[in-house]
């Protein structure tokens, strides 16, 4: 049986100044099925969504709703021919129930009659699947539960066609499977779903059709099942892409960085971080992983010095050269005070365990000439803001979440922002701008940052360029410790394996790299160590080797810490 049209646009453009953001789009979108917008950084998925929901009207082209050429301009528009959206930001009101949250803006004589809507709303989530209490408050709820809010929300409204903009951005594994459960689900029931995504996996796990788009035209749509990971994105970006995670297995790795018993309290007085104990390594990568909102900027702000610390301690270790043990032989108490700290080890590099031997003992040791100790610096970073640890020499960069409001400046360009690194070098009322001009330039070339030159302001740069700007200026910096915060959102799938390769590479230079990500495959193929945090509270430490995403999924959604101690 020949499938129907619920949805065609024809010669779609869109234009913001001299910025086309949509050309010429030709799409259409059948009754029952699941089609998935692929594209990178700037390509128009979402303005193209945008103009479907009413909240963009196209310079040029028609849109035609089961045959007929419709006029969007508006939300209200769009839900009166039953197109609904699901944005990646929810718009909820958290002091309403979710049933409140549902029937706000739909006008009828008189009250709600509550007791109605919730019974319509659990019907809905019956027929679906959705699990949902229509009487729960929204602050009570967690991610998953406020998208299915927003996705009932729609379908109240009597939605046959739903956007959902990067719909898993924030779940768990198992909250993923639920999810896609009820897409198929409402795909038997004849709605057609339009899926925004950059997971490669999950377009092929759950859509019925691809449709790509780069640089604002749609190159072509394909059948799913005649696709694979690497023939999508050879059409996203236009060369073929090699997408392997080449970890390295670590080498010479040595405490860098101790956390321990970390409280922080927020300026609601809301406890965010919970006796968070955990090492970072040199020449390995820590990934954490954990529900949006679950401490992973906090904690991150905290060893960078941006967030107070009621309590705790963040130790940072800068190993010094190997020295020698002969010249200590007059100095017994010196030898075994090292001793006592394990700071012993052979010329091959591993540890010797003098502690507790007797003077003799060591002496024949010393007298053997194959003992070395390394005698570390250590430092408590807390209370310390970022000026005053890079002026004790720690090398730490930050890659924040926040990338315009904590990252970067916005009004000024590539140059000046390279500067924030180096202007004190100066002398006088005089800065050196010709090495932050050469790295700007550098950063562009190898990132490939679109951009008209290295003085335009990075705020009106796409969001994927303004990220591959501050993670190049972060390791630019030659860091002992780097620590980024999702620095791959937003970026196409070639910018992102460009990303996870530098991070790789900075890892073998023996920086200690904590990676803050959301996508859980990507954790497990790029880190060494996971560490979960939910609730402020670490949850579970895996080996990224041997876990599996369930595995991680579980731990994402536990409240207490494990009863064993966590594997350091």
């Amino acid at each position: 049986m020949e499938k129907k049209i619920a949805l065609s646009m024809r010669g779609i453009t869109k234009r913001f100044g001299s910025v086309v953001a949509n050309h010429n789009v030709d799409l259409d979108v059948y009754e029952g099925e699941i089609l998935s917008i692929l594209g990178g950084n700037g390509c128009g998925k979402t303005t193209l969504m945008n103009m479907i929901s009413g909240i963009y009207f196209p310079d040029e082209g028609k849109i035609f709703k089961n045959g007929e050429e419709v006029v969007i301009r508006s939300p209200k528009d769009a839900f009166d021919l039953r197109i609904g959206m699901i944005h990646q930001h929810f718009k909820l009101v958290d002091l309403f129930t979710a049933a409140e949250n549902i029937v706000l803006g739909i006008n009828e004589k008189g009250q709600h009659n509550m007791k109605s809507v919730n019974s319509r709303v659990a019907q809905i989530a019956e027929k679906y699947g959705f699990h949902i209490d229509p009487q729960k408050k929204i602050y009570d709820m967690s991610v998953s539960e406020k998208q299915t809010v927003e996705i009932i929300k729609v379908l109240y409204r009597g939605a046959d066609i739903l956007i959902l903009d990067e719909p898993t951005a924030v779940l768990t594994p198992q909250e993923i499977e639920r999810l896609f459960e009820v897409l198929r689900r409402m795909k038997a029931d004849g709605k057609s779903i339009i899926i925004i995504t950059h997971k490669l996996h999950e377009v092929l796990s759950v859509s019925d059709r691809v449709a790509i788009l780069r640089k604002g035209e749609h190159i072509a749509t394909v059948d799913t099942c005649d696709a694979t990971e690497s023939s999508l994105t050879e059409m996203m970006v236009g060369k073929k892409v090699t997408l392997d995670i080449d970890r390295s297995e670590p080498v010479n790795v040595q405490l860098r960085l101790e956390v321990k018993e970390l409280n922080c309290i927020d300026s609601e007085g809301i406890q965010v971080l919970k006796d968070i104990t955990f090492t970072a390594n040199s020449g390995e990568i820590l990934g954490i992983a954990g529900i949006a909102g679950s401490g992973q900027k906090e904690l991150l702000e905290a060893i960078a010095g941006l967030q107070p610390i009621a309590s705790g301690q963040i130790i940072f270790n800068n190993p010094k050269k190997d020295k020698p043990v002969t010249f200590f032989h007059k100095s017994m108490y010196r030898v075994k005070e090292l001793a006592a700290q394990d700071a012993f080890h052979d010329k091959e590099g591993k540890p010797m365990r003098l502690k507790g031997m007797s003077n003799a003992q060591i002496r024949a040791q010393v007298a053997a000439e194959n003992v070395l100790f390394r005698e570390d610096e250590v430092m408590n970073l807390r209370g310390k803001t970022p000026l005053e640890i890079r002026s004790l020499g720690v090398r730490l960069s930050f890659v924040p979440e926040d990338r315009l409001g904590m990252g970067l400046v916005g009004s000024m360009g590539i140059t000046d922002n390279m500067m924030l690194r180096s202007y004190r070098k100066g002398h006088g009322g005089f800065v050196d701008r010709k090495k932050p001009k050469a790295l700007a330039e550098d950063i562009i070339k190898e990132l490939e940052v679109s951009t008209p030159g290295v003085n335009t302001p990075v705020r009106r740069l796409s969001g994927g360029n303004v990220q591959k700007v501050l993670v190049g200026r972060e390791i630019a910096f030659a860091p002992k410790v780097l620590m980024a915060a999702y620095p791959v959102r937003g970026l196409d799938i070639n910018s992102s394996y460009t990303i996870y390769n530098l991070l790789n590479k900075q890892k073998q230079n023996g920086v200690a790299v904590i990676f803050v990500g959301e996508d859980l495959d990507v954790l497990l193929a790029l880190c060494d160590r996971i560490m979960v945090i939910n609730s402020g509270k670490i949850t579970g430490m895996v080996d990224a080797r041997s876990a599996t995403k369930e595995e991680i999924g579980l731990l994402m959604t536990q409240t207490e810490a494990p009863t064993k101690e966590v594997a350091q």
